[in-house]
């Protein structure tokens, strides 16, 4: 017992420290050596634990990446209320996160889709099903929020989804480096101007 909370304990270490590492450099920038190094490991306490580079990047987007993007993006909107303001205080909260990131190389999902997009199908594998969970996560909660009154029955929920999933991308890359602060806020203002155009109105009219 004792030996197995040790070793889950060593592997938790080295995959939140190759994460690290493979966000700030890339995958293909980054060595095992420079890994070894990081960790103060040798090469058979490394290959002890993972098969290769690649296993443990695939840990890595298991045991960590989903849950960075389950924990930010998808809990959050899984409640009863309102579905447009889940996502608004969603995103406000997620953005914000980024505004005081000092080590803020943009979206870690989206980085790494880039970097292994036509370099490897396997990862890129994993990588979509995130992607996809998001997705799902967000059209089931456009269908509440239509269900329950609050957004136009004739909206388009994978519409909403895919342009939701792709605005946030895009605007955590324009934040990197350049007046984060002031972008958040612009984003926030028009998503908020695009969520009252999919409103209700039946329903605002009558609270």
């Amino acid at each position: 017992m004792e030996k197995s909370l040790k070793r889950m304990a060593t592997m938790q270490r080295m995959q939140v420290t190759g994460l690290e590492l493979f966000y700030k450099n890339g995958y293909y920038n980054t060595s095992v050596d420079d890994i070894l190094k990081e960790l103060s490991l040798s090469k058979g306490a490394f290959y002890y634990h993972f098969e290769s580079k690649e296993d443990f990047f695939i840990q890595i987007i298991q045991n960590l990446v989903v849950r960075k993007v389950y924990s930010m993006l998808i809990e959050p909107i899984e409640g009863h209320e309102n579905t447009l303001d889940l996502i608004t205080n969603c995103f406000e909260n997620a953005l914000e996160t980024a505004v005081h990131n000092e080590l803020d190389y943009g979206f870690v999902l989206s980085n790494f889709i880039n970097e292994f997009n036509g370099k490897n199908p396997e990862i890129m594998k994993y990588l979509n099903d995130i992607l996809k969970i998001w997705e799902v996560n967000l059209v089931s909660a456009v269908q509440k929020g239509k269900f329950n009154g609050y957004i136009d029955r004739h909206v388009d929920s994978e519409g909403v989804a895919l342009y939701l999933i792709s605005s946030f991308i895009g605007i955590r890359t324009l934040m990197v480096e350049t007046a984060p602060s002031a972008r958040k806020y612009r984003f926030m203002t028009q998503l908020r101007q695009y969520f009252k155009a999919l409103e209700n109105k039946e329903h605002i009219s009558h609270n």
